[in-house]
């Protein structure tokens, strides 16, 4: 088929016209409008050049991926090479390289970021479409580890059960491997989560982890912030006093605060002033978030020489 003959003018009025010069344009590669101006019977033909679309599937890199770039142009024909550029439109074209895969079919993936455009050309002499409007690419900050501690409990004691687990924000579907790093002198194996069944002063240190793509080992997070665990021994202890009640012509006994026992002592011992009479004493801890207490002891009593 021989090509179709368009006659291009520029976008202005004539009075007459003495010589008509023309150009042979291939078919679908301008869209053209025919106008008739004037009574002089002149025709001035307006042309649009085609125009190339890029569309990208997401706008944000994470850590490790990509993002694909499709290219098209419109009005839809066939035949096109598709060009693409990142930054200005004079830029260098972009091909396969360590952060860009070109593929056919007008795509590309790419794992950088940055402003990136398109066009299409085909013929002989290549002819190229209008450039694309640009599409800006960005790269998230790396996915951030962190370490969580369940329960999450201000101070833990000696013979509790306690996780730590490296938690990846914006994680997604990709897997990972993980990698623990502490000052204690219990190594957590590598796995996303550190199970303490029976926690000790071995265990006190801080604790950090990072993630690593198991598709990109290169890719990792950076390590997560540290998490100060304290194992203790700390109880507070609460002292009672053995008070007799009567009920009728039964006895029976009720416990009684000491003073300063109301919140709890750190001390194990406690020094009972001024006693004049045969008293019973007892005594209870507790300790944790929520709070645990011990059954309270056996009641001791304290026999005093004055009647």
């Amino acid at each position: 088929m021989r090509p179709v003959h368009s006659l291009q003018f520029d976008e202005q009025e004539y009075s007459h016209v003495t010589k008509v010069m023309y150009r042979t344009l291939t078919p679908g590669m301008r869209k053209t409008r025919r106008v008739q101006v004037g009574t002089g019977g002149v025709t001035q033909l307006r042309t649009d050049k085609a125009k190339a679309e890029l569309r990208a599937d997401v706008r944000d890199i994470h850590v490790g991926g990509s993002v694909t770039l499709t290219c098209s142009v419109n009005p839809p024909s066939s035949g096109w090479t598709y060009f693409w550029y990142r930054g200005e439109k004079t830029s260098e074209l972009l091909t396969t390289t360590q952060d860009v895969t070109v593929h056919s079919d007008g795509e590309i993936s790419v794992s950088q970021e940055g402003v990136y455009w398109c066009r299409g050309g085909r013929g002989e002499p290549l002819y190229y479409t209008d450039y694309s409007d640009s599409v800006h690419i960005q790269k998230n900050v790396a996915n951030k580890a962190v370490v969580t501690l369940q329960p999450n409990w201000s101070e833990i004691y000696r013979g509790e059960t306690i996780t730590l687990r490296c938690d990846i924000r914006n994680r997604g579907d990709t897997e990972w491997e993980y990698e623990w790093d502490t000052t204690s002198s219990e190594k957590p194996s590598n796995h996303n989560e550190f199970r303490i069944r029976s926690a000790s002063k071995s265990h006190s240190g801080d604790y950090r982890c990072k993630g690593r793509m198991k598709s990109e080992q290169q890719s990792s997070t950076d390590w997560s912030d540290p998490i100060k665990l304290t194992v203790s021994d700390r109880w507070r202890f609460f002292w009672y006093k053995i008070v007799p009640k009567s009920s009728g012509n039964n006895w029976d006994y009720s416990s009684e605060l000491l003073p300063g026992s109301s919140s709890g002592t750190e001390q194990d011992s406690y020094i009972v002033h001024g006693q004049t009479h045969t008293a019973g004493y007892k005594c209870k801890a507790r300790r944790g978030h929520p709070v645990y207490y011990t059954y309270g002891s056996k009641s001791k009593f304290v026999w005093s020489a004055v009647s």
